[in-house]
């Protein structure tokens, strides 16, 4: 990775975790990647972009849906053959992960980044989360959603994320345990959410120097 600071960031839906990504990434003049990754996946595998839109951060077990989402499948590796596709994307989601992290300092948000690049000493994983209250209102405002529709897409959306990455990793979505920093942006702010991870990556930095 040649030293690149990579920091990838969980988040509950209207956490504004995708936000501090963009501000993290601004303040040190690196790229943020979210919705960018599925492009450049489906670019380096030859897998159509709609799989990863359809797959994203979506666990599907069902083998038939599989195979039916297999024909849409074009130019895909050999190595893939086998493979139902959901497994197909993900590992292709992986793989770019851990190259962009070997190219570049950046943010990855979501996706599980974290768990993709585990053996990455200069990786700093953050899962971000807010009071639901908080979530709800900035989810209105967002979609232009009344309380109980932002509710509903609050909470389908946190299971959605929660399957996913229980699903392809060894570690539980939002337990502190998971990652390396957590943050509640409901108690500092999206610029203190910044902030404090920004403080943290330095701290980490100067550890790992010293080991």
């Amino acid at each position: 990775m040649n030293g690149n600071l990579v920091i990838t960031i969980g988040r509950q839906c209207g956490s504004g975790g995708r936000s501090i990504g963009k501000m993290i990434a601004a303040k040190l003049g690196v790229r943020c990647y979210d919705k960018e990754l599925l492009a450049r996946a489906a670019k380096e595998s030859g897998l159509c972009q709609e799989l990863f839109e359809t797959y994203d951060e979506k666990p599907t077990n069902s083998f038939l849906y599989s195979l039916v989402m297999d024909t849409y499948s074009l130019g895909y590796n050999s190595s893939y053959l086998d493979m139902p596709i959901n497994q197909k994307v993900f590992l292709a989601q992986f793989d770019t992960i851990k190259k962009i992290a070997d190219e570049e300092s950046c943010v990855i948000v979501g996706r599980c980044a974290d768990y993709a690049l585990a053996d990455y000493p200069n990786k700093l994983s953050v899962f971000i989360s807010a009071d639901d209250n908080q979530r709800i209102d900035h989810l209105m405002e967002l979609y232009n959603l009344d309380r109980v529709k932002a509710k509903e897409l609050m909470v389908k959306t946190d299971k959605k994320r929660a399957s996913y990455y229980n699903y392809y990793s060894s570690k539980k979505w939002g337990d502190s345990k998971s990652y390396d920093l957590c943050v509640n942006s409901s108690v500092v702010g999206y610029e203190g959410a910044r902030d404090a991870i920004l403080a943290f990556a330095e701290i980490k930095k100067a550890y790992l120097n010293q080991s």
